[in-house]
C-alpha cells in the first residue's frame, strides 16, 4: 500500500507561488500515474493536474493552465505541483493521489494523501 504525505501548503499573497510536494513511501510510484486535486470551501473536488509515469503526458484544468506545472521526480518517489500567479479562487485544500491509469477522473485514483492547506489573500 502506498502513503502519500503533501507538503508545502500555507499562506501567501495573490500573485505569489508555492510548491507543493506529494512524498510516497511504502511502495515505489514511479510506475503509477499521479495526480493533484482540490477542494475548496462549499465545493466539490476539482480535477487540478494529472501526470504520467515517465512525464510525457500531462494536463492540467482549464483554470490553472499556464499557472501551475507538475512534476515528478521518481527516483524521489515525489510528485510535485509549482503554483505561480495565485489567485484568491485557488485556495482549498490540495490532495495528490496515484493510480493505474492518467486521467482526470478522481475515482480513477485510489491512493489519496491527507492534503495540505493553500490560502491565498487578495
Amino acid at each position: 500500500q502506498v502513503q502519500l504525505a503533501e507538503s508545502g501548503g500555507g499562506l501567501v499573497q495573490a500573485g505569489g507561488s508555492l510548491r507543493l510536494s506529494c512524498a510516497a513511501s511504502g511502495r515505489a510510484i514511479g510506475s503509477y500515474a499521479a495526480a493533484w486535486f482540490r477542494r475548496a470551501p462549499g465545493k466539490e473536488r476539482e480535477f487540478v493536474s494529472a501526470i504520467n509515469w515517465g512525464g510525457g503526458v500531462i494536463y492540467y484544468a482549464d483554470s490553472v493552465k499556464g499557472r501551475f506545472t507538475i512534476s515528478r521526480d521518481n527516483a524521489k518517489n515525489t510528485v510535485y505541483l509549482q503554483m505561480s500567479s495565485l489567485k484568491s479562487e485557488d485556495t482549498a485544500v490540495y490532495y495528490c493521489a496515484t493510480g493505474v491509469g492518467t486521467t482526470t477522473n478522481a475515482y480513477a485514483y485510489n491512493n489519496w494523501g491527507q492534503g495540505t492547506q493553500v490560502t491565498v489573500s487578495s
